[in-house]
C-alpha cells in the first residue's frame, strides 16, 4: 500500500467520534486487527486471501480494513453506514492496489450472496446488528468460505453453547448444525475507542457442507427451536405440543419427551426438522 496516514492520525483528520447509534466501538490498534487476520487465515491453513473475495462490515476508520488488504485478496468489498467512514475507505482505495469495493449503506439490506465464491466475511461487528446478520449468513453458509466475526462476549458464549448449559439457546442450534465454530482469542473492553463495557470475542466459522441440512429444514429448525426455547422451562411435550406427531417423531429419534429446550441436541432439532413435523 502507498503512503497513508496512521489510524489515529485517520480519526484525528475526520474528528471520527463513535456514534453510539450505529453500534461503534473503534478498534484502533493494527498489532490487534493484524492478529484477527493472521489468526483467522492460520485457522484454515493459510497464509493469505489469494484468490479469494473478502468483504467486510462496518470498516469504520479502517483499521481491520487495513490488515485485510496486507493479505491480498483477490477483491475486498467494504460495507459503511456512516459518511465519514465512507471517505477514509476511499483513501484506502487508492492506496491499495487490491480491488476494492465501496458500499455505502445498511448491511443488514445487502445481497451478500451476490458476491461470487469463494468468500469471507471478516468484521468488527457492530453491536446492535450482530446477530440478525450472523442468522442470515448462517442460513446460507455453503456460499462462505469463512466468517470470522467479532461479538460480545455474551453472545459469542451463546454461539459455543452446549446442550443442558444456561446460554444454550437457538442460536447455538443454528450455528452448531451449518459450522465449524473455533473461538480465536478474546479482547478486554480497554482494546477499544471509546471503551465498551464488555469483553469482545472473535469467532471463526467454517461451513459444515451436509446435504440434509438444507434452507428448507433450517426454516423448521428455527419455528421448531422458537417454540422449545420460547418456553424452555417447560417440557418439550408441553412446548411442542403445537407440532404434529410429535410424539412418534420423538420416539423414533429416541428423544425424551420429559426433556427441556436445552437438553435437546442440535442433532435432535435438525431430526425433529427432518421428519416435516413442522406444517
Amino acid at each position: 500500500m502507498a503512503e497513508i496516514p496512521s489510524l489515529r492520525d485517520t480519526v484525528e483528520k475526520y474528528e471520527l467520534l463513535a456514534k453510539k447509534s450505529l453500534g461503534q466501538n473503534f478498534l484502533l490498534d493494527m498489532n490487534i486487527t493484524r492478529k484477527i487476520v493472521r489468526s483467522s487465515l492460520a485457522a484454515r491453513h493459510k497464509a493469505d486471501f489469494a484468490g479469494e473475495n473478502v468483504i467486510e462490515v462496518g470498516p469504520g476508520p479502517g483499521g481491520l480494513t487495513r490488515a485485510i488488504l496486507e493479505a491480498d485478496p483477490q477483491k475486498l468489498t467494504v460495507i459503511e453506514m456512516d459518511s465519514r467512514c465512507i471517505e477514509i475507505m476511499r483513501e484506502l482505495k487508492a492506496a491499495s492496489t487490491v480491488k476494492m469495493e465501496i458500499v455505502e449503506g445498511d448491511a443488514l439490506a445487502y445481497d451478500f450472496a451476490a458476491v461470487p465464491t469463494p468468500v469471507n466475511i471478516i468484521s468488527n461487528l457492530p453491536y446492535n446488528i450482530s446477530v440478525p446478520l450472523l442468522t442470515g449468513w448462517l442460513k446460507n453458509m455453503p456460499h462462505y468460505a469463512s466468517l470470522t466475526l467479532m461479538f460480545q462476549k455474551e453472545v459469542a458464549e451463546r454461539i459455543v453453547a452446549v446442550p443442558n448449559h444456561k446460554n444454550y439457546g437457538r442460536l447455538s442450534v443454528l450455528a452448531q448444525l451449518t459450522s465449524k465454530v473455533t473461538p480465536l482469542f478474546n479482547l478486554p473492553p480497554t482494546c477499544f475507542v471509546p471503551a465498551p463495557k464488555i469483553w469482545s470475542s472473535v469467532l471463526l466459522f467454517e461451513p459444515q457442507m451436509r446435504a440434509d441440512v438444507t434452507p428448507q429444514v433450517l426454516e423448521n429448525v428455527e419455528k421448531i427451536t422458537a417454540l422449545a426455547f420460547g418456553q424452555r422451562r417447560k417440557m418439550i411435550r408441553q412446548s411442542l405440543k403445537a407440532l404434529p406427531n410429535l410424539e412418534a417423531c420423538c420416539q423414533a429419534a429416541n428423544i425424551d419427551l420429559t426433556a427441556r429446550a436445552e437438553n435437546l441436541t442440535p442433532e435432535d432439532y435438525l431430526h425433529l426438522a427432518l421428519t416435516k413435523v413442522v406444517k
